[in-house]
Protein backbone atom coordinates (compact mmCIF):
# COMPACT_ATOMS: atom_id res chain seq x y z
CA UNK A 1 0.00 0.00 0.00
CA UNK A 2 1.77 3.25 -1.05
CA UNK A 3 1.65 6.08 1.13
CA UNK A 4 0.75 9.88 0.00
CA UNK A 5 3.46 12.41 -0.46
CA UNK A 6 2.94 14.91 2.34
CA UNK A 7 4.11 17.62 0.59
CA UNK A 8 2.05 17.25 -2.52
CA UNK A 9 -1.04 16.85 -0.27
CA UNK A 10 -0.11 20.47 1.06
CA UNK A 11 0.11 21.97 -2.11
CA UNK A 12 -3.39 20.68 -3.58
CA UNK A 13 -5.32 22.14 -0.80
CA UNK A 14 -3.46 25.59 -0.94
CA UNK A 15 -4.28 25.09 -5.03
CA UNK A 16 -8.14 24.56 -3.70
CA UNK A 17 -8.43 27.73 -1.98
CA UNK A 18 -10.07 30.71 -4.13
CA UNK A 19 -8.13 33.97 -4.72
CA UNK A 20 -9.60 36.93 -2.80
CA UNK A 21 -11.48 39.46 -4.79
CA UNK A 22 -10.35 43.09 -4.83
CA UNK A 23 -13.30 45.67 -5.66
CA UNK A 24 -11.21 49.36 -6.67
CA UNK A 25 -13.43 52.44 -6.76
CA UNK A 26 -12.36 55.17 -8.34
CA UNK A 27 -14.19 58.68 -8.21
CA UNK A 28 -14.43 60.98 -11.73
CA UNK A 29 -14.57 64.52 -10.88
CA UNK A 30 -15.79 66.36 -14.39
CA UNK A 31 -14.30 69.01 -15.95
CA UNK A 32 -10.88 68.05 -14.49
CA UNK A 33 -9.28 70.03 -11.52
CA UNK A 34 -11.32 73.47 -11.45
CA UNK A 35 -14.80 72.27 -12.76
CA UNK A 36 -16.56 73.75 -15.87
CA UNK A 37 -17.92 76.93 -13.76
CA UNK A 38 -15.27 78.75 -15.20
CA UNK A 39 -16.98 78.15 -18.88
CA UNK A 40 -20.43 79.84 -17.46
CA UNK A 41 -18.55 82.65 -16.23
CA UNK A 42 -16.49 83.37 -19.02
CA UNK A 43 -19.54 83.09 -21.54
CA UNK A 44 -20.80 86.01 -19.65
CA UNK A 45 -17.74 87.90 -20.14
CA UNK A 46 -17.49 87.61 -23.93
CA UNK A 47 -21.63 88.31 -23.94
CA UNK A 48 -20.58 91.35 -21.78
CA UNK A 49 -17.55 92.35 -24.10
CA UNK A 50 -19.91 91.82 -27.07
CA UNK A 51 -22.57 94.62 -26.14
CA UNK A 52 -20.50 96.75 -24.85
CA UNK A 53 -18.81 96.82 -28.71
CA UNK A 54 -22.10 97.27 -29.89
CA UNK A 55 -22.79 100.03 -27.80
CA UNK A 56 -19.27 101.42 -28.83
CA UNK A 57 -20.61 101.22 -32.58
CA UNK A 58 -23.78 102.58 -32.31
CA UNK A 59 -22.39 105.67 -30.66
CA UNK A 60 -19.97 105.98 -33.28
CA UNK A 61 -22.18 104.86 -35.80
CA UNK A 62 -25.57 107.00 -35.37
CA UNK A 63 -26.51 110.99 -35.37
CA UNK A 64 -28.03 112.70 -32.57
CA UNK A 65 -31.65 112.16 -33.46
CA UNK A 66 -31.14 108.11 -33.91
CA UNK A 67 -29.65 108.19 -30.87
CA UNK A 68 -32.61 109.62 -28.89
CA UNK A 69 -35.14 107.21 -31.14
CA UNK A 70 -33.40 104.16 -30.22
CA UNK A 71 -33.39 105.90 -26.45
CA UNK A 72 -36.96 106.37 -26.39
CA UNK A 73 -37.51 102.66 -27.92
CA UNK A 74 -35.94 101.24 -24.57
CA UNK A 75 -38.03 103.53 -22.51
CA UNK A 76 -41.24 101.48 -21.97
CA UNK A 77 -42.58 103.72 -19.21
CA UNK A 78 -42.63 106.51 -21.87
CA UNK A 79 -46.73 107.54 -22.37
CA UNK A 80 -46.17 110.45 -24.35
CA UNK A 81 -43.51 110.18 -27.36
CA UNK A 82 -42.12 114.31 -28.15
CA UNK A 83 -41.77 115.47 -31.67
CA UNK A 84 -39.17 113.45 -33.66
CA UNK A 85 -38.02 111.66 -30.93
CA UNK A 86 -39.04 108.02 -32.23
CA UNK A 87 -37.17 108.22 -35.49
CA UNK A 88 -40.30 107.52 -36.93
CA UNK A 89 -41.32 108.94 -40.84
CA UNK A 90 -44.54 107.56 -40.50
CA UNK A 91 -47.83 110.46 -41.41
CA UNK A 92 -47.14 112.18 -37.64
CA UNK A 93 -43.14 111.94 -37.89
CA UNK A 94 -42.97 109.78 -34.31
CA UNK A 95 -45.17 112.45 -32.69
CA UNK A 96 -48.73 111.92 -30.74
CA UNK A 97 -52.03 113.35 -32.74
CA UNK A 98 -52.66 115.67 -29.15
CA UNK A 99 -49.11 117.14 -29.41
CA UNK A 100 -49.45 120.88 -30.12
CA UNK A 101 -48.55 121.65 -33.77
CA UNK A 102 -46.14 124.41 -35.05
CA UNK A 103 -48.64 124.71 -38.52
CA UNK A 104 -47.74 128.27 -40.37
CA UNK A 105 -49.98 130.60 -40.42
CA UNK A 106 -50.90 134.07 -40.81
CA UNK A 107 -53.47 134.40 -38.34
CA UNK A 108 -51.32 132.38 -35.37
CA UNK A 109 -53.36 129.59 -34.48
CA UNK A 110 -53.13 127.25 -31.71
CA UNK A 111 -54.11 123.81 -31.71
CA UNK A 112 -53.48 119.70 -31.54
CA UNK A 113 -52.65 117.70 -35.01
CA UNK A 114 -56.35 116.44 -34.64
CA UNK A 115 -57.41 120.22 -34.94
CA UNK A 116 -55.98 123.64 -35.62
CA UNK A 117 -58.06 126.48 -33.82
CA UNK A 118 -57.87 130.43 -34.03
CA UNK A 119 -56.41 132.10 -31.25
CA UNK A 120 -58.82 133.69 -28.80
CA UNK A 121 -61.68 131.05 -30.07
CA UNK A 122 -63.17 129.70 -27.25
CA UNK A 123 -63.19 125.78 -27.37
CA UNK A 124 -62.93 122.67 -24.63
CA UNK A 125 -60.41 121.63 -22.26
CA UNK A 126 -57.80 120.36 -25.30
CA UNK A 127 -58.53 122.50 -28.26
CA UNK A 128 -59.46 126.47 -26.59
CA UNK A 129 -55.69 126.92 -25.57
CA UNK A 130 -55.61 126.69 -21.98
CA UNK A 131 -59.09 126.52 -21.22
CA UNK A 132 -58.32 122.47 -19.38
CA UNK A 133 -56.06 124.93 -17.16
CA UNK A 134 -58.11 127.78 -15.97
CA UNK A 135 -60.84 124.95 -15.69
CA UNK A 136 -58.74 122.50 -13.00
CA UNK A 137 -57.78 125.98 -11.45
CA UNK A 138 -61.11 126.76 -10.37
CA UNK A 139 -62.12 123.78 -9.36
CA UNK A 140 -59.11 123.34 -7.28
CA UNK A 141 -59.91 126.84 -5.23
CA UNK A 142 -63.71 125.94 -4.94
CA UNK A 143 -63.17 123.11 -3.59
CA UNK A 144 -60.47 124.25 -0.92
CA UNK A 145 -62.75 127.22 -0.47
CA UNK A 146 -66.00 124.63 0.83
CA UNK A 147 -63.28 122.22 2.47
CA UNK A 148 -61.44 125.69 4.33
CA UNK A 149 -65.33 126.59 5.47
CA UNK A 150 -66.36 123.63 6.68
CA UNK A 151 -62.87 122.55 8.65
CA UNK A 152 -63.41 126.02 10.48
CA UNK A 153 -66.67 124.53 11.73
CA UNK A 154 -65.39 121.54 13.72
CA UNK A 155 -69.09 120.03 13.89
CA UNK A 156 -69.26 119.98 10.11
CA UNK A 157 -64.98 119.01 9.33
CA UNK A 158 -66.06 115.14 8.95
CA UNK A 159 -68.56 116.42 5.71
CA UNK A 160 -66.10 117.30 3.48
CA UNK A 161 -66.20 113.87 1.84
CA UNK A 162 -69.48 114.49 1.51
CA UNK A 163 -69.05 117.37 -1.29
CA UNK A 164 -67.84 116.72 -4.88
CA UNK A 165 -66.82 119.35 -7.17
CA UNK A 166 -66.23 118.30 -11.02
CA UNK A 167 -66.75 119.64 -14.29
CA UNK A 168 -69.84 119.23 -16.17
CA UNK A 169 -70.54 119.90 -19.83
CA UNK A 170 -72.82 123.21 -18.94
CA UNK A 171 -70.12 124.36 -16.24
CA UNK A 172 -69.32 123.32 -12.51
CA UNK A 173 -71.19 121.14 -10.96
CA UNK A 174 -71.04 120.39 -6.89
CA UNK A 175 -72.58 117.20 -5.53
CA UNK A 176 -73.57 116.81 -1.85
CA UNK A 177 -73.66 113.08 -1.49
CA UNK A 178 -75.29 110.79 1.09
CA UNK A 179 -73.98 107.57 2.07
CA UNK A 180 -74.10 104.87 4.76
CA UNK A 181 -73.38 107.54 8.03
CA UNK A 182 -74.78 110.61 6.26
CA UNK A 183 -78.39 111.86 4.72
CA UNK A 184 -79.61 115.00 3.64
CA UNK A 185 -82.90 114.53 4.60
CA UNK A 186 -84.81 112.20 6.61
CA UNK A 187 -85.33 109.25 5.26
CA UNK A 188 -88.33 109.09 2.57
CA UNK A 189 -89.07 113.10 3.40
CA UNK A 190 -88.19 116.57 2.21
CA UNK A 191 -87.31 117.55 5.65
CA UNK A 192 -83.22 118.67 5.74
CA UNK A 193 -81.25 116.74 8.59
CA UNK A 194 -79.33 119.38 10.76
CA UNK A 195 -75.97 118.16 9.53
CA UNK A 196 -77.40 118.85 6.38
CA UNK A 197 -78.56 122.20 7.10
CA UNK A 198 -74.81 123.40 8.50
CA UNK A 199 -73.33 122.22 4.64
CA UNK A 200 -75.91 124.15 3.15
CA UNK A 201 -75.25 127.76 4.86
CA UNK A 202 -71.85 126.71 4.02
CA UNK A 203 -72.42 126.33 0.26
CA UNK A 204 -74.07 129.70 0.55
CA UNK A 205 -71.26 131.91 1.72
CA UNK A 206 -69.22 129.96 -0.77
CA UNK A 207 -71.39 130.63 -3.42
CA UNK A 208 -72.48 133.97 -2.62
CA UNK A 209 -69.63 135.88 -4.42
CA UNK A 210 -70.08 133.74 -7.59
CA UNK A 211 -72.23 135.54 -10.54
CA UNK A 212 -73.29 132.59 -12.57
CA UNK A 213 -77.42 130.93 -12.66
CA UNK A 214 -77.63 128.17 -10.57
CA UNK A 215 -79.74 124.80 -11.58
CA UNK A 216 -80.27 122.97 -8.14
CA UNK A 217 -80.87 119.02 -9.26
CA UNK A 218 -82.14 116.59 -6.88
CA UNK A 219 -81.53 112.88 -6.93
CA UNK A 220 -82.95 109.36 -5.03
CA UNK A 221 -81.78 106.18 -4.93
CA UNK A 222 -84.17 103.21 -6.53
CA UNK A 223 -85.76 101.90 -3.88
CA UNK A 224 -88.96 101.02 -4.09
CA UNK A 225 -92.39 102.69 -2.24
CA UNK A 226 -94.81 100.61 0.43
CA UNK A 227 -98.06 100.33 -1.61
CA UNK A 228 -100.59 102.75 -1.64
CA UNK A 229 -98.13 105.27 -1.17
CA UNK A 230 -98.96 108.64 -3.16
CA UNK A 231 -95.72 110.05 -3.73
CA UNK A 232 -93.07 108.51 -5.85
CA UNK A 233 -89.06 109.46 -6.57
CA UNK A 234 -89.54 112.26 -8.70
CA UNK A 235 -92.22 114.09 -6.74
CA UNK A 236 -89.11 113.37 -3.78
CA UNK A 237 -86.39 114.11 -5.62
CA UNK A 238 -88.34 117.55 -7.15
CA UNK A 239 -89.12 118.19 -3.50
CA UNK A 240 -86.22 118.12 -2.24
CA UNK A 241 -84.44 120.37 -4.83
CA UNK A 242 -86.98 122.72 -3.64
CA UNK A 243 -86.29 122.42 0.07
CA UNK A 244 -82.58 122.49 -1.01
CA UNK A 245 -83.56 126.37 -2.84
CA UNK A 246 -85.50 127.77 0.41
CA UNK A 247 -82.56 126.82 2.35
CA UNK A 248 -80.15 128.34 0.60
CA UNK A 249 -81.89 131.70 0.41
CA UNK A 250 -82.27 131.79 4.59
CA UNK A 251 -78.87 131.18 4.19
CA UNK A 252 -78.26 134.06 1.99
CA UNK A 253 -77.83 133.61 -1.24
CA UNK A 254 -79.96 135.55 -3.56
CA UNK A 255 -83.18 134.28 -4.94
CA UNK A 256 -82.63 135.44 -8.28
CA UNK A 257 -79.21 133.40 -8.59
CA UNK A 258 -81.56 130.12 -8.96
CA UNK A 259 -82.54 129.77 -12.75
CA UNK A 260 -84.82 126.11 -12.55
CA UNK A 261 -84.29 123.31 -9.98
CA UNK A 262 -85.17 119.77 -10.94
CA UNK A 263 -85.80 116.03 -9.87
CA UNK A 264 -84.67 113.37 -11.67
CA UNK A 265 -85.37 110.87 -9.55
CA UNK A 266 -82.99 107.62 -9.98
CA UNK A 267 -82.75 107.87 -13.23
CA UNK A 268 -78.79 109.56 -12.89
CA UNK A 269 -77.31 107.15 -10.59
CA UNK A 270 -73.68 107.98 -9.22
CA UNK A 271 -73.21 104.51 -8.66
CA UNK A 272 -74.57 102.81 -11.64
CA UNK A 273 -74.21 99.05 -11.18
CA UNK A 274 -75.90 99.45 -8.06
CA UNK A 275 -78.90 101.12 -8.09
CA UNK A 276 -79.90 100.89 -4.59
CA UNK A 277 -76.85 102.86 -3.27
CA UNK A 278 -76.93 105.19 -0.82
CA UNK A 279 -74.66 107.48 -2.46
CA UNK A 280 -76.97 107.85 -5.27
CA UNK A 281 -79.41 110.15 -3.00
CA UNK A 282 -77.69 113.23 -3.52
CA UNK A 283 -78.36 117.37 -4.43
CA UNK A 284 -76.45 118.40 -7.38
CA UNK A 285 -75.62 122.20 -7.85
CA UNK A 286 -74.80 123.03 -11.16
CA UNK A 287 -73.02 126.58 -11.81
CA UNK A 288 -73.68 127.77 -15.37
CA UNK A 289 -71.08 128.70 -17.56
CA UNK A 290 -72.07 131.97 -20.15
CA UNK A 291 -72.01 130.31 -22.86
CA UNK A 292 -74.07 127.05 -21.66
CA UNK A 293 -76.94 129.38 -20.02
CA UNK A 294 -78.80 129.99 -23.79
CA UNK A 295 -78.45 126.75 -24.64
CA UNK A 296 -79.64 125.65 -21.32
CA UNK A 297 -82.35 127.58 -20.32
CA UNK A 298 -83.13 129.09 -23.79
CA UNK A 299 -86.00 126.82 -24.58
CA UNK A 300 -87.88 127.80 -21.78
CA UNK A 301 -89.14 124.15 -21.14
CA UNK A 302 -87.20 121.11 -19.82
CA UNK A 303 -86.00 118.00 -21.88
CA UNK A 304 -87.40 116.01 -18.73
CA UNK A 305 -91.32 117.06 -19.17
CA UNK A 306 -93.36 117.37 -16.05
CA UNK A 307 -91.28 116.38 -13.56
CA UNK A 308 -89.30 118.97 -13.50
CA UNK A 309 -90.80 122.32 -12.06
CA UNK A 310 -89.28 125.78 -13.62
CA UNK A 311 -88.78 128.52 -11.31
Amino acid sequence: MALSDPTQSGEGAAAAIPAPIIVKKVTIVEGGHHGGAWKVAYADFVTAMMAFFLLLWLLGATEEKQRKGIADYFAPTLVKMRQESAGSDGLLGGSSITDADNYPNAMGQTGTRSITIPRGVTGGPVEGGGRGELDSEKLKELRDTIEKKLVQRRQLSHLARQVRVMRAPEGIRIDLVDDADFAMFELGTTILTQEARGLLEVMAETLRDESAPLILRGHTDSLPWRGGMTVNNWSLSTGRAEATRQALVLAGLPQQRFARIEGVADTEPLVGDNPADPRNRRISLLLLEARSVAATLGSGTSRRGPQVNRM
